[in-house]
């Protein structure tokens, strides 16, 4: 499950608003053992209080999920991470994260512009693949 869900370019980010509701944004990660790395930067957005991380912030359960579509459907298969995660504005742990993203995305090298990582300790994968 973890190979299959390392190669995918995005995932989905599943949050829990403080009214319970669910909330999904895509994003970019990477991926290190158990422990999945997104940065949030300075792209631009409605706001920079981002839903995402106050969501972390009040439940930090959270599931990612990553597939594959394709019109010959033997080649379908999708992964879910779920996890506790963190929000991180600095320090050893977001240098990290920024060198795993530099590491598989082009567009992080150099100055990525990123404000804010968001570190998921996985725990439970689930998938599902056709063959």
């Amino acid at each position: 499950m973890r190979a299959l869900f390392a190669t995918a370019r995005i995932a989905h980010l599943a949050t829990v608003r403080p009214d319970g509701s669910p909330h999904i944004v895509p994003c970019v990660f990477a991926l290190e053992g158990d422990t999945l790395v997104t940065s949030v930067d300075r792209k631009p957005k409605r706001s920079a209080a981002l839903q995402r991380t106050r969501n972390i912030e009040h439940q930090p359960h959270v599931s990612l999920l990553a597939d594959r579509y394709d019109e010959d459907w033997e080649r379908l298969w999708w992964v879910r991470a779920d996890g506790t995660a963190r929000v991180i504005d600095g320090g050893p742990a977001f240098e990290r994260a920024l060198s795993l993203l530099a590491a598989k995305y082009a567009q992080y090298e150099g100055d990525p512009g990123s404000e804010i990582v968001i570190e998921v300790a996985i725990d439970r994968w689930v998938g599902w693949r056709w063959r």
